[in-house]
């Protein structure tokens, strides 16, 4: 009996301690379509340390679940950022901009 009990201790110890290791945070993007929300969904979710990215496009509010282990707050900006995005007050990297398709650029949607 003793035993499970400190199993079951041990295993609500982990347990908290790893929710306390994961934030959650939402970030403003300049994403214009669908096209955007699958490109920044698969390089975040498929990110060490990311556990999960939805962008929501109408929004342009990219939700992002971390663990504060493996990243910072500002790694995931420079990401999105190196990806084309703005990600809040981090602008995207020009260069990564330019080799988006039109539609995910800037004002993309409104030439279509």
């Amino acid at each position: 009996m003793k035993g499970i009990l400190a199993l079951i201790v041990v295993v609500l110890s982990v347990s908290f301690a790893h929710g306390q290791n994961v934030a959650e945070v939402q970030i403003k993007t300049s994403a214009e379509c669908g096209s955007c929300k699958e490109r920044i969904e698969e390089k975040l979710n498929y990110t060490a340390g990311i556990k999960f990215a939805e962008l929501d496009v109408r929004s342009k509010v990219l939700t992002v679940k971390y663990s504060k282990k493996k990243l910072s707050l500002d790694d995931i900006k420079k990401i999105v950022s190196e990806i084309g995005y703005d990600a809040d007050e981090v602008k995207a990297i020009p260069a990564s901009v330019e080799a988006l398709p039109t539609c995910c650029k800037p004002g993309g949607m409104k030439k279509k």
